[in-house]
């Protein structure tokens, strides 16, 4: 049987595992190094980390069999989920504030203008490894500053690319999307459930 390792401390994506009857353990959150390379575009940006976070995730499982609870697992059935999202406006990528006057530059920059939110997902099993990416276009209305203010004020902005969050308040400043909702919250849904299907998971 085929056991699912989420390697990502996100609630987001649990929350969207979940969604589609999937059943996972969660895994620590990986340690990676998330700088952009010099040359790196924003989709091999994304993709690599993926990769990263899920090769991390299958290297944290032991060698031996382990056990979920009372249910005993070999790592030859285990299968390592790892995600990443970025938002790119213009050539620019833009990761998590890192404080409240970070937050105002991106949410002004992004203000009335069109974005791309690429999230990349990347399965791991003991024979072999897939990655799938969406990528979906975002325009913003225009914020006023004071918008800006109250937003960043809820917290929400600061664990996320961007500095804002579709499924939270983040949603009222959207004027419109094409690509993948999901995608844009952290995890490409179409994408996923059709690797995970692949790998032998049943949703």
């Amino acid at each position: 049987m085929r056991h699912l390792f989420l390697a990502s401390a996100s609630p987001r994506r649990a929350d969207l595992l979940t969604q589609v009857g999937a059943d996972f353990t969660v895994l620590p959150s990986p340690n990676i190094d998330e700088r952009v390379r010099p040359n790196e575009t924003a989709h091999d940006y994304v993709c690599r980390l993926a990769v990263e976070k899920a090769r991390a995730g299958w290297r944290a499982l032991e060698d031996v069999d382990f056990c979920i609870g009372t249910l005993a697992v070999s790592r030859n059935n285990a299968i390592v989920l790892g995600a990443d999202t970025c938002v790119v406006l213009g050539d620019d990528i833009l990761g998590k504030p890192s404080d409240a006057a970070s937050a105002k530059v991106m949410l002004t920059a992004l203000s009335g203008r069109e974005h791309r939110v690429i999230t990349a997902v990347s399965l791991i099993t003991a024979e072999k490894g897939h990655t799938a990416c969406s990528d979906t276009r975002v325009v913003f209305l225009p914020l006023s500053e004071t918008h800006i203010e109250r937003y960043i004020a809820t917290g929400e902005p600061f664990d996320k690319a961007g500095a804002y969050g579709i499924q939270g308040r983040g949603a009222q400043f959207v004027a419109s999307l094409t690509g993948s909702y999901s995608g844009v919250v952290g995890l490409p849904l179409a994408e996923t459930c059709l690797l995970l299907e692949q790998a032998g998971i049943e949703l």
